[in-house]
């Protein structure tokens, strides 16, 4: 008996084994392609977090510090500080009875909590389909091992003798089909959890930095890190760290 590899899978293979095959290729390519990118991102952005934390508050000005942000515009600590300033900045030109409509600090909190919304939707991009593929690969390598069984019995009855050369190759492709989907699967689940952690950590350094800008526009100063702690409330805390 022939040792059984996979170009023979794919040469004794009908079409089923074969499109379940391409299937499992494109989500592999799929969640590779996404782990990577959302990986280098996600390196860029604690190095732009960094940045943010070390930096921005040893500036001289407020146009000075959002010089040490560069000027990527997909920097969402650029993104919350210029969103800050334009909030501040509008607050105040504005007519003296829209300030009895809304004070300064709830329309900074509603300002910097939008432009945090569209940094964490930009995060989870593309996590929808590691999870996708996580959870439905080892179903699609499951419906390949049925396949194979199926035809590991038509086998065997159309020649009525039991033979292990008449079903080796079917089952040999139905163990290959499984080890397909969990060989799938598992780097999309451990993609998608190392991805959900290092999103957390971004954003709560987010929210740490937005905190500091409502503090600054609307007080003049920054609060220091000891003073944050255990005074921030869930009414001050502009994005929830959970991920969807």
């Amino acid at each position: 008996m022939q040792e059984l590899s996979i170009a023979q899978v794919w040469s004794q293979g009908d079409f089923v084994i074969r499109a379940t095959a391409i299937i499992l290729l494109a989500m592999s390519l799929a969640s590779w392609i996404v782990i990577l990118m959302k990986g280098w991102d996600l390196f860029r952005l604690k190095a732009m977090a960094f940045g943010a934390e070390k930096k921005f508050w040893h500036s001289d000005d407020f146009d000075h510090a959002l010089e040490t942000l560069g000027s990527n515009q997909n920097n969402p600590f650029l993104t919350l500080a210029v969103a800050g300033r334009e909030a501040a900045q509008h607050h105040r030109a504005s007519q003296p009875q829209l300030h009895d409509v809304m004070d300064i600090s709830d329309w900074l909190t509603r300002s910097l909590k939008s432009s945090i919304d569209e940094s964490v939707s930009r995060l989870q991009s593309g996590l929808a389909i590691l999870a996708s593929v996580g959870s439905t690969a080892p179903f699609v390598g499951l419906f390949g091992t049925v396949w194979g069984i199926y035809h590991a019995l038509v086998g065997l009855g159309a020649s009525g003798v039991p033979t292990i050369d008449k079903v080796a190759g079917p089952v040999g492709e139905a163990l290959i089909m499984t080890a397909f989907g969990l060989a799938v699967a598992i780097p999309a689940v451990l993609g998608y959890n190392a991805l959900t952690r290092g999103n957390k950590s971004v954003i709560s350094k987010l929210n740490r930095f937005a905190h500091d800008l409502h503090a600054y526009f609307v007080t003049g100063s920054r609060v220091r890190p000891g003073n944050v702690r255990g005074a921030m409330d869930d009414s001050v805390r502009l994005a929830s760290v959970k991920a969807q």
